[in-house]
C-alpha cells in the first residue's frame, strides 16, 4: 500500500560513476523532458513515481555503491515510496541476469546502448531530432562533452569494453552542433570526455582526428575554455599540442591516465607502452607545451606487483613531478584478461603503496602551489561555500583538481564568471587569491 502520494510522471535520475555517466544521465532527462514527464536529477523530495539508477560497474567500491543504491530503492518500492525503479548503465550492463535474480523489485534492466528500450518501456518516444540535447547537471557554465563511446584498448585490468563495447566516435559536425547549442545555452567550458580520447576518428575518418575536432570546437563562438580528458599514451597524436598552442581558448591541460611507472607491470597490463617510452613522450609533451598541466592517474596493487615494482612506480612519480595525480588500488574484474592471474597483492598492501604515491604526490603538489604565489590567473567561478568564492585555473578540471578562494569579503564575483586573481599563498592543493580585475 502506498504510504505518500506521488506525483504521477515524475522522475528522479540518480547518477553513480564517472563524467560519462553524467553526460548519458543528461541525454536520458532531454528525452523524458521531450516526453512530458516531470524530470530532476538526484531529488531532494522522494515524491517521484519513477527512479532510474544510472549505474557504475567499473571496479569494487563502484559496484558496492551502485548495488547500495538499487537496494536503498527496492525498500523504497515495498515501503510504497516509489511506484517504478528502473536500473541502466555498465552495472546493469554487465550484470543484468544476476541483478534481475537477486533484486526482483526493480521493474526492469537496461544496458548502457538501451535508451529507447527504456524509453519505450515508459510508453515514451526515442525522440531523433534531440540527438545532441541534454539538460545539464553541471552548474551552468561548464559541460562535460562525450565524443566516442567505447573503447577498442586491450588493456587487461579494464571491463570497459565488457560494459561499453567497442569504439565508436561521434562525427565532428555533429559535436559542432551540439558545443554551439551548449554555448547558446551559456556554456563556457567544455570537458572532452571519452573512454579513449586518442582513438578519436580512426573508425569514422581513418585517422586520428582528435587534433581537427578541437580546432574546430575552439572556433564556437562563447566556448572559453576546452580541456581534454583521458587520454591514452599511445599513439597520442602529437598535432593536438599544435593546437593547443596556437588557439587560446584550449587549455593547457590534458588528463593521460598512464597506470603505472614501471615497464614490467605495464607490459602485464598490455598498456603498449614501456617506463622509457612513457618518459619520452612526457619530455615531448612538455618541450612542445612547456607549462601545460598534465594529470594522471595510476593503479597499485596490479597481480604480480612486486616491491620493486612499487619502488619504481614511486622514484617515477617522485622524477616526472605531475601536476594532478590519482590512484586506484588494483580491482579483480571477472572476464577481464587480469582475472586469469591471482589477485596476490593484499589490500592492505595495496592501500599502503597508494597511500604512499599520494603523501609523495602531496608534497609535490605543495611545492608547485608554492612556485604560484605573487602570479596572476584567469579563474573561472564555480561556486560559492562558506566566506569563499572558489573557481579554478585552466589547469584544474572540476571536483578532481586544484580550486582557487578568494575571500567574499575582498570582492565579489559571479558563479559562471571568469575573473583575473593574484594568488597570495596556497597549502597543498588550494591556491588563495584577490580578483584584480
Amino acid at each position: 500500500m502506498k504510504t505518500k502520494t506521488l506525483k504521477k510522471n515524475k522522475v528522479n535520475v540518480v547518477t553513480l560513476g564517472c563524467s560519462k555517466n553524467i553526460f548519458d544521465s543528461e541525454v536520458m532527462m532531454a528525452q523524458l523532458k521531450a516526453n512530458k514527464f516531470e524530470v530532476e536529477h538526484e531529488a531532494k523530495q522522494d515524491d517521484s513515481e519513477i527512479v532510474i539508477i544510472n549505474t557504475c560497474g567499473f571496479i569494487d567500491n563502484a559496484k558496492q555503491e551502485s548495488i547500495d543504491t538499487i537496494l536503498r530503492y527496492a525498500d523504497a518500492k515495498k515501503e510504497g515510496q516509489v511506484d517504478k525503479v528502473y536500473v541502466t548503465g555498465c552495472l546493469s550492463e554487465r550484470y543484468r541476469d544476476e541483478l534481475t535474480e537477486e533484486i526482483p523489485e526493480v521493474d526492469a534492466f537496461f544496458g548502457t546502448r538501451e535508451l529507447p528500450r527504456l524509453l519505450k518501456t515508459l510508453k515514451a518516444d526515442y525522440k531523433h531530432e534531440l540527438v545532441g540535447e541534454r539538460l545539464l547537471t553541471t552548474p551552468s557554465h561548464f559541460s562535460y562533452f562525450k565524443i566516442a563511446e567505447g573503447c577498442d584498448r586491450p588493456c587487461s585490468f579494464c571491463a570497459i569494453p565488457l560494459m561499453r563495447g567497442k569504439h565508436v566516435s561521434t562525427p565532428i559536425e555533429q559535436l559542432v552542433s551540439n558545443a554551439k547549442s551548449l554555448a547558446s545555452q551559456g556554456v563556457k567550458e567544455l570537458m572532452l570526455i571519452a573512454q579513449d580520447l586518442t582513438y578519436y576518428g580512426l573508425d569514422l575518418y581513418k585517422k586520428r582526428n582528435l587534433a581537427e575536432l578541437v580546432d574546430r570546437l575552439s572556433d564556437v563562438e562563447g566556448i572559453e575554455w576546452i580541456r581534454m580528458h583521458y587520454a591514452f599514451p599511445s599513439g597520442f597524436p602529437m598535432d593536438v599540442l599544435d593546437v593547443m598552442n596556437n588557439r587560446s581558448n584550449v587549455c593547457n591541460y590534458l588528463d593521460m591516465p598512464l597506470q603505472h611507472g614501471s615497464t614490467n607491470m605495464l607490459k602485464a597490463m598490455r598498456r603498449g607502452i614501456t617506463r622509457e617510452k612513457t618518459e619520452e613522450l612526457v619530455d615531448k609533451i612538455r618541450n612542445k607545451v612547456p607549462d601545460i598541466a598534465l594529470r594522471t592517474t595510476l593503479i597499485s596493487g596490479y597481480p604480480g606487483e612486486t616491491e620493486a615494482d612499487f619502488q619504481e612506480m614511486y622514484d617515477w612519480v617522485e622524477k616526472t613531478r605531475f601536476d594532478r595525480l590519482g590512484i586506484f588500488t588494483y580491482s579483480h574484474e571477472e572476464n577481464t584478461h587480469a582475472f586469469n592471474f591471482t589477485d596476490d597483492v593484499p589490500d592492505q598492501v595495496k592501500r599502503e603503496r597508494a597511500d604512499a604515491i599520494m603523501e609523495l604526490q602531496s608534497g609535490i603538489s605543495y611545492e608547485l602551489n608554492q612556485k604560484k604565489i605573487g602570479q596572476e590567473f584567469k579563474v573561472l567561478f564555480d561556486r560559492a561555500e562558506g566566506d569563499y568564492f572558489i573557481g579554478r585555473t585552466e589547469f584544474d578540471s572540476p571536483e578532481v583538481d586544484n580550486e582557487v578562494l578568494v575571500k567574499k569579503a575582498d570582492a565579489y564575483v559571479r558563479i559562471g564568471d571568469f575573473a583575473k586573481v593574484k594568488i597570495n599563498s596556497a597549502d597543498h592543493y588550494d591556491l588563495y587569491g584577490t580578483v584584480i580585475d
